[in-house]
């Protein structure tokens, strides 16, 4: 199983009043995404799956994957992606889709990294996880702890 965690784009700042989860992308954050995802579809990335979490900009982040890599399957939103998730919780997730040969999951830090240190078995592990970054890990079985391999990882900046 393929397994891309994409971080979501450049956010607007808080209003006052305004819930986290109700946060929009930047007109920015929409453009270095695209970049990312043009760069990420000339490479393969091909997902039979795109899973989100509900808050406003990860749902914004599937919907320009979804243009970016002519997706035409469905998008599910699920809590297991929310930004402090238990990596644990979101691999439970993934596993209930493990049919699906490349999954795309856009998120938030600090779960983008957790679930990509989680996925390869190095808990410990940081990454300076961008916003719009996309990574690829594939994981060989859907088992209970998965052991996954670090394929790449496309900051924007590179897009």
């Amino acid at each position: 199983m393929q397994i891309y965690i994409l971080r979501h784009g450049i956010a607007e700042d808080p209003a006052p009043g305004q819930r986290d989860a109700e946060r929009a992308l930047t007109l920015e954050g929409r453009k270095r995404l695209q970049s990312t995802l043009k760069r990420a579809f000339d490479s393969g990335v091909a997902p039979t799956l795109i899973l989100t979490s509900p808050y406003q900009r990860a749902v914004q982040t599937a919907q320009i994957a979804v243009k970016a890599l002519h997706f035409t399957g469905d998008v599910l939103q699920t809590q297991a992606l929310t930004p402090d998730a238990d990596p644990a919780a979101a691999w439970e997730e993934l596993r209930l889709h493990r049919d699906h040969a490349q999954i795309l999951c856009a998120s938030h830090e600090p779960l983008c990294g957790r679930l990509a240190a989680y996925l390869l078995g190095a808990t410990s592990l940081e990454i300076d996880y961008k916003k719009g970054a996309l990574m690829r890990i594939d994981v060989m079985s859907p088992g209970p702890r998965p052991r996954g391999v670090l394929k790449w990882m496309l900051a924007p900046k590179l897009a």
